[in-house]
């Protein structure tokens, strides 16, 4: 299982897709050893170090939470149903609108489509807020995901720190 690392009024929500195996056994966001996301996360200027995933419940005094848009662990995010996403939805929004978040970065297309209800996304800003936060869809740092080299991730994730630090 792996629980959420949220609370109220934070500057970032960043959404998963769903857990992977290897996060969901030990307990520990993005442990998998070929995921991106804590390296990604220190090089676009978001933390002063590279968290460790067993140090993943810091990232709430650094003001960024982490949850996922699907409870269930997969090998691949490619592996959920549509419908899991559509069960999932109500109480995703829910916790967004408790929790309050200034922006929510879904990471990968497939939950902010399955959300949104719009077929085509593209990176970064969204024109709509999501439960009252902006929202930003980010390449997923999957080792899975080929598509995007590092720097190509950090790339996009710093285009959303320094429309953060701008606003």
């Amino acid at each position: 299982m792996l629980n959420d690392l949220i609370a109220e009024k934070l500057t970032v929500i960043f959404c998963g897709i769903n857990p992977g195996l290897k996060s969901a056994e030990e307990g520990h966001h993005f442990s998998g050893r070929s995921n991106r996301f804590w390296k990604v996360l220190h090089q676009a200027g978001f933390t002063p170090h590279e968290i460790a995933p067993v140090d993943d419940k810091t990232i709430v005094s650094f003001g960024y939470g982490l949850t996922t848009a699907v409870a269930r662990a997969t090998n691949r995010a490619d592996e959920l149903k549509k419908e899991e996403f559509a069960d999932a939805i109500e109480a995703f929004k829910t916790k967004m609108t408790l929790y309050n978040p200034k922006y929510i970065a879904f990471l990968g297309k497939p939950a902010y489509t399955a959300f949104s209800q719009k077929r085509e996304v593209a990176w970064g800003a969204q024109a709509e807020e999501f439960c009252g936060a902006k929202v930003w869809v980010l390449p997923n740092t999957s080792g899975l995901n080929r598509g995007f080299s590092l720097s190509d991730l950090v790339v996009h994730y710093k285009e959303l720190y320094k429309a953060i630090k701008a606003s």
